[in-house]
């Protein structure tokens, strides 16, 4: 019987969205990173942003107030915060890969130990490719950042020492955050930087069967 508990996909959110500054620009990536515009600390002036074209989005409506004109890219409604805007996409494109964001948030596949990215496509024959805009903001991007569930449904972990699957970015992902861990990535590795009470570090090695500095 393991002597810890993951964090929920709530919780994690709320992990990401500690350590996001004032005044960041941020892209929340389709999926799980989303989640995080609702945890972002009220005391804190952070400007999201998404690729369909939308500058200052706020938190995920209420029920019964969606806007189905106003979605991010991942087709959910959203908020605007006053003196928020929308444009054409290609202005939204021009952001991303111009460096003017400071962070994005995507979810993965996996993550190699040094940072490299694949989040679009497992490679399995007939799947649709869907990489979207994932390959701008990775690079773009002044930080990346990785939010996931560390291990797979069968028990694989998600951290490698090299990915398998087709890849997103090269050494663009500086920390990973995850269900059980949170991880610096870089040209020498993993460093750990927090994880869930009771999950001890000898544990963790084992879990993703690669060296964690501490």
């Amino acid at each position: 019987m393991s002597g810890y508990r993951p964090r929920t996909k709530l919780e994690l959110a709320q992990r990401v969205a500690m350590d996001i500054p004032d005044g960041a620009y941020v892209n929340l990536g389709i999926g799980m990173p989303t989640l995080v515009a609702n945890h972002l600390p009220a005391d804190r002036d952070v400007i999201l942003q998404s690729e369909n074209g939308i500058l200052g989005m706020g938190p995920a409506p209420s029920e019964g107030d969606e806007d189905f004109d106003l979605i991010n890219a991942g087709k959910q409604p959203v908020s605007l915060l006053p003196g928020g805007a929308y444009f054409h996409h290609a202005d939204s494109f021009a952001m991303m890969r111009g460096g003017h964001l400071d962070i994005c948030v995507l979810g993965a596949f996996q993550v190699s130990a040094t940072g490299d990215l694949a989040n679009w496509s497992t490679g399995e024959p007939g799947g649709i490719p869907a990489v979207g805009g994932a390959m701008d903001l990775a690079i773009g991007a002044k930080q990346t950042w990785v939010m996931l569930d560390l291990m797979t449904r069968q028990g694989q972990c998600k951290v490698v020492d090299c990915c398998t699957y087709p890849l997103t970015g090269i050494a663009c992902v500086s920390r990973i955050y995850s269900d059980l861990a949170t991880f610096d990535c870089s040209s020498h590795g993993l460093t750990l930087v927090d994880k869930v009470d009771g999950l001890d570090h000898a544990e963790l090695v084992r879990l993703v069967g690669l060296p964690i500095r501490r």
